[in-house]
């Protein structure tokens, strides 16, 4: 479930590190994590910097605007998107929907 404020939204994303290619959508478990599949591996850090920038192309967000709050060493993940909560929570039901 995200949590909500008027100026980001924190989305819980599940990571696939390896992928053949980039993919930002569907739904992991429940409640729903937002699926990012990068084809960075996961080392040194590669992965999980892949995966803001991907996250910052699908809500089209700057990528400065995209920030790890938790899960730096695991697949599943706490994500800070700053911009309109109302319209980062449209594109999230989108994307989960995927």
């Amino acid at each position: 479930m995200p949590q909500r404020q008027d100026d980001h939204l924190a989305i819980s994303v599940r990571v696939r590190p390896g992928a053949s290619r980039q993919l930002v959508g569907g739904g992991y478990g429940d409640p729903p994590a937002l699926v990012v599949a990068v084809s960075a591996p996961a080392v040194d850090g590669r992965a999980n910097e892949a995966v803001l920038r991907a996250l910052a192309e699908a809500f089209e967000v700057p990528r400065r605007d995209v920030h790890l709050l938790t899960g730096a060493m695991s697949r599943t993940k706490l994500v800070r998107v700053a911009g309109s909560a109302h319209t980062l929570a449209l594109r999230l039901h989108e994307l989960l929907g995927a």
